[in-house]
């Protein structure tokens, strides 16, 4: 056999295992598990100049006039560029624009973008647009993968029907979602929102409000720290600490629904309604609002508070209405309050079934079986009006069965009743009451407020009562005059009451009852220190002791006898005597 043919079969037997070895990959060291890389980025045609090299150790494409990049779906161009090839990432330079899915477009004087980990930035007068909103910052990060850009050096959006500016902000590319903070402002046709922390929503138009924020509009602003905005229905669903405001009036409650197209919101929680120009405020439980009636309606045991001077007037009911005033007929509007109404300050009280306070005016209507107190005085009628001037009861107007009871220093019950009065006050106090009609009156006649002395009786068809603090001085007869005075030891039970005689003091409003749970008491002051008061004799009673220091106290305290009872006084000639006037025609 030749030697050439001996060669030849030796290279067929060895050419396996040849091929083998060059297929076999070669043996890697051990070493930690590389992370997931992207495809690559791909350079498409159309470049004008391609400059290859390696610098600083860096293999470097250098690629200048018309340069694009695919990786996937997503698009970039650009005037020039630099590509990493060992990192799949490059640098993008001059008119840089990112095409994602033919439907995201973000453009920018200058670029970075990472094939690996799929991030852009790009920078210098960025605008991102979409279909349904434009965006422009100064440096945009956007992330394909998660389909999220984000920027923080402030931005501005653009939609059909809003714009938005604020210092941060988020999109979500999938979900149409903006998140912002810092600084937010949107626009709309009809308002001006501004707030700390907001989400916008560009496909449904809705705006989520996380901080406080207030919406201004020609109707007047809202204020929230927590709630929804909905840009097309205008309709506000805000919560915690949630205010209606305008020019005039105040409506807050712990959640407000507000229809901007309707004029009408609901208040819940701890509502809340105050009228700038009188120092009113209504509080309950549930508010509703009418803002092209200019009406409001609060029920939830609702409560009004009237500051005027040093009074405060508290007003209750189980509904209260507030109508705003039309000018120039009422400027300050009406107040409605029923049923079961009752009113509470320090020097008057009152209830009835249902009121109405005509603010302009400062006149209190009481309607239906209406009854009041003015320190020991009870006064009922048919109907009632209570007149108040400079923040005071001026008048009480009593209308049909009027009837006034009195108590004196002895407990008595002095009595005047008659179809109409009219009680005249000063300084809170019952100055003059004219009866007119049918005029009934029963007055005790007292010695130093210590005894009686008799009982003035009268009826005539008009009667005038003079008061001199707080006790009757003169009664004149006008019209037909029938009077008598009847001595202690003549009095009969049914002389010391006049017909239809019913005191009522259990139905007496206290401040706690009318005030509710809407409105604290007011703090008592604190006693002042022993130190800083000049020592005086203590008219204060003195804590009770206990058990045994009141035996021991008691062993201790003299005895006392009781004094000897007085004879009943006598009738003395100087007895008051009712004044008899001739008519006044």
């Amino acid at each position: 056999m030749s030697l050439s043919k001996s060669l030849f079969l030796l290279w067929l037997a060895l050419l396996p295992a040849f091929s083998f070895a060059q297929q076999r990959p070669a043996a890697r060291p051990a070493a930690q598990p590389t992370p997931p890389k992207g495809s690559r980025i791909e350079l498409l045609p159309g470049t004008q100049r391609l400059i290859g090299g390696t610098f600083n150790g860096v293999e470097i494409r250098k690629l200048i006039g018309n340069v694009s990049f695919r990786q996937g779906t997503t698009l970039l161009y650009c005037d020039s560029a630099y590509q990493y090839l060992e990192k799949n990432a490059l640098e993008a330079f001059s008119n840089v624009r990112i095409i994602q899915n033919d439907t995201i477009t973000i453009t920018g004087d200058r670029g970075t973008y990472d094939g690996d980990t799929r991030k852009a930035r790009i920078t210098g007068n960025v605008t991102m647009r979409d279909p349904r909103m434009t965006l422009t910052t100064q440096v945009l990060d956007y992330d394909l993968d998660r389909n999220l850009a984000y920027y923080s050096t402030g931005g501005h959006l653009v939609d059909p029907e809003n714009t938005l500016d604020s210092r941060f902000g988020y999109y979500n590319t999938t979900s149409k979602v903006f998140s912002f903070k810092r600084d937010v402002k949107l626009v709309t046709k009809d308002n001006t929102i501004d707030t700390d922390t907001l989400q916008y929503n560009t496909v449904s138009k809705v705006a989520y409000f996380l901080g406080p924020t207030r919406i201004k509009g020609r109707q007047g602003t809202l204020y929230a720290e927590n709630g929804t905005y909905n840009t097309i229905t205008r309709v506000s669903n805000f919560q915690k600490n949630a205010k209606i405001e305008t020019p005039n009036y105040l409506l807050g409650g712990d959640r407000l629904v507000y229809d901007e197209t309707r004029q009408y919101g609901v208040a819940t929680g701890h509502v809340s309604m105050t009228s700038k120009k009188d120092n009113l405020v209504i509080r309950g439980d549930v508010g509703r609002y009418w803002r092209a009636l200019g009406r409001t309606k609060v029920y939830g045991v609702p409560v009004m508070r009237n500051i005027s001077g040093k009074d405060t007037l508290y007003l209750a009911a189980d509904t209260l209405i507030s109508q705003e005033g039309r000018p120039p007929l009422n400027e300050a509007g009406v107040l409605y309050a029923f049923p079961k109404a009752k009113i509470f300050r320090t020097d008057l009280q009152g209830r009835a079934d249902s009121l109405t306070y005509d603010r302009q005016d400062s006149i209190i209507y009481l309607n239906k079986n209406p009854i009041l107190w003015n320190e020991k005085n009870q006064l009922t009628a048919d109907s009632m009006e209570i007149r108040q001037r400079n923040g005071k009861v001026d008048q009480m107007r009593l209308y049909a069965n009027s009837f006034i009871i009195g108590q004196d220093t002895l407990l008595n019950f002095n009595q005047v009743k008659g179809r109409n009065m009219v009680a005249y006050f000063q300084s809170n106090s019952i100055k003059k009451v004219d009866v007119l009609g049918n005029a009934e009156s029963l007055y005790y006649a007292l010695e130093g407020d210590t005894a009686v002395s008799g009982m003035n009786k009268a009826a005539s068809a008009t009667m005038a009562l003079r008061f001199a603090e707080s006790k009757l001085q003169t009664i004149s007869f006008l019209t037909n005059p029938d009077a008598s005075f009847i001595p202690p030891h003549e009095l009969k039970p049914e002389d010391e009451k006049l017909k239809d005689f019913k005191w009522r003091p259990t139905e007496r409003p206290t401040r706690r009852a009318v005030l509710g749970k809407h409105f604290a008491l007011p703090v008592k002051a604190k006693a002042k220190s022993k130190a800083k008061t000049p020592a005086k004799a203590s008219t204060k009673a003195k804590p009770k002791a206990t058990s045994k220091a009141k035996t021991k106290a008691a062993a201790r305290a003299p005895v006392r006898r009781a004094a000897p009872a007085k004879p009943a006084p006598k009738v003395p000639a100087n007895a008051p005597k009712p004044v008899v006037r001739p008519a006044v025609k």
